[in-house]
Parts: C-alpha cells; structure tokens; sequence
C-alpha cells in the first residue's frame, strides 16, 4: 500500500522529524487495513476445513467498522454471517444506522442484546457454539492470535527504516502484531481510543514483545465525536487529501501531531502511522452530527 509523506512544515515543525502515513485503508474497499489482515488467516483456516455450510459469527457496535468488514467478506465468499449488536434498544430501529444497513444489505443477520450481556463474550460465545456447531466465531474486533499473525503483512521492506511505527488501538491486535513482527530497533507506538486499563496487559500477551508504549488518545471515550477532533479532521483533509475517520485515525493523528510539538520524539527521527481504515463509520458519524446541528466531516466517501 502507498505510503504518503505528511510535510511537518506545514505545522511549523523544524527539528527534522519525519512522519509518513501508510495507507493501508486502501487495500480493499469494504474490508479494509487492519480488518482485512485480521481476518486472512482465520477465514483461510476456516475454510480448509471445507464445512459444508460454513457460517461467520462476531460481535459489535452500531458503527462498528469490524461487523462491516465480516458482512462484506461473508458477501464476496458466498457465506453467511450473524453479527450480535451491543444494544436492544437498536432491534426496532437499525434501519436508521449506515453502518448496519449496509451489512443487512450483505446479507448479515443480527442479534441485538442488551449491554450487560455483551460483555460477558464468554458465555455468549459458549452459547453460540452450542448453537451453531460448525461455525467460526470470531471476537469483537477480530483480535486473537491468529489475527495478529495476519497483521505481520501490514509491515515489509518498505516500513523497516522508520524509528516509530504508530496505530490506533481498539481491541489490541493491530499494535500487538506490529510490536511481533517490529524490527528489534523500531519502537511502537499505540494510540488508546478506548479508556480500558487492561489492554497493556493484553498487547504485551499477544505480542510477546516490550517494544510498545500505548498512549491515552481517547479524547472523551471510545466512540466519543468531538467538535475538536473533528475541525483537526477537516484540517488534515484539506491539507493532504487523506480521510480520517472519527474514532481511530483522527485521534491517533490528532495526538501524534500533539506528541512532536510537545518534542516527545528525537530530532531526525521518522514516523510510519498506519492509515486502519474505518472510514465507512463516518457516513453514521455525520448523519448524528447532521441531527444536532454540527459541523460535518469532509471525506471521499459517497
């Protein structure tokens, strides 16, 4: 995927940093970054098995980028999928959400279920399995060990001379996978949307590695649209022609632009941010701002 300089004089930056976003975004329309190489390698060992009715079954919010990507795959293979959605309160009015009218119209099934039996996945996913013998249930997020192998493919030849390799972070595959497959002499740099003390732990499990510092880049909590964030948005639009979304690569951004003024990194370095995609989110995003009289975000997608 295309890797794009950001000019940091732009920003009155003068302390020769370099930093470059790669745009993983653009490796599949619908299943794009990191949702693309967290599914590789558990659709394909899925699918060896050669289940005569094979079904797709993972978790979700109403904007979740996750439940679109596994709607889309489930489309382009011809397989069927069920997605559990955080929230009963969505079951009569889920026509009104971009996000899961698209995975409907790709032929995903949903169960809405209330908050607090969400989150217990354990005993969902126990059920489920109960249910559907055959299936592959894939976690919120798709993060587990085989996704994080898959993320190995978002690092090659062209990403080894850069000092810093930066992501957002969600569920903690995508940072986790670079940290595995990291250079021993990069460090990574994970950027928290979510206020969740456990991920530290999780990273450093899937990983295996220490090479990794995560970051508070929640900006008001996970899914949290803020007018700043998203005037930054607009901003970076306007100046590189490169979309963001709301939830993971603007406040990943956003805060990474925060970070070198505040000279966080050493002079001369060079930083690789990892474009996750996410984009389709912003469609949702903007019919919310649209209803509350705010400004909207720029973006490419139609």
């Amino acid at each position: 995927m295309p890797t794009h300089e950001v000019p940091l004089t732009e920003i009155h930056l003068n302390r020769n940093i370099r930093l470059f976003i790669k745009r993983d975004d653009q490796i599949h329309p619908e299943i794009s970054g990191n949702k693309f190489w967290k599914l590789f390698y558990n659709i394909n060992q899925y699918l060896a098995q050669e289940i005569e009715n094979p079904v797709l079954i993972t978790f979700g919010g109403a904007f979740s980028n996750h439940i679109a990507a596994v709607a889309a795959l489930g489309r382009e293979l011809g397989i069927a999928t069920l997605g559990l959605i955080r929230g009963e309160e969505l079951e009569q009015k889920w026509h009104e959400n971009e996000t899961l009218t698209k995975a409907s119209a790709d032929g995903m099934r949903f169960r809405f279920v209330n908050r607090q039996t969400f989150r217990d996945k354990d005993s969902l996913t126990q059920n489920l399995q109960k249910e559907f013998r055959q299936a592959l249930i894939i976690p919120e997020g798709g993060t587990n060990q085989v996704a994080v192998n898959g993320i190995q493919h978002m690092l090659g030849n062209a990403t080894k001379s850069f000092n810093y390799l930066c992501t957002a972070v969600g569920t903690g595959g995508t940072v986790a996978g670079i940290s595995r497959f990291a250079e021993e002499n990069q460090k990574v740099l994970g950027f928290k949307v979510v206020k969740d003390s456990s991920l530290e732990a999780k990273v450093s499990e899937l990983s295996g590695k220490e090479n990794f510092e995560l970051i508070d880049a929640a900006d008001g909590g996970y899914g949290k649209i803020t007018d700043g964030n998203n005037r930054f948005i607009n901003s970076f639009y306007d100046k590189y022609g490169v979309p963001l979304d709301p939830v993971y690569t603007g406040k990943m951004m956003r805060k990474l632009f925060e970070l070198i003024e505040q000279n966080f990194f050493a002079e001369g370095c060079t930083i690789l941010a990892f474009h996750t995609g996410g984009l389709q989110g912003i469609k949702g995003a903007n019919e919310m701002l649209k209803k509350n009289e705010r400004p909207l975000i720029k973006t490419t997608v139609k």
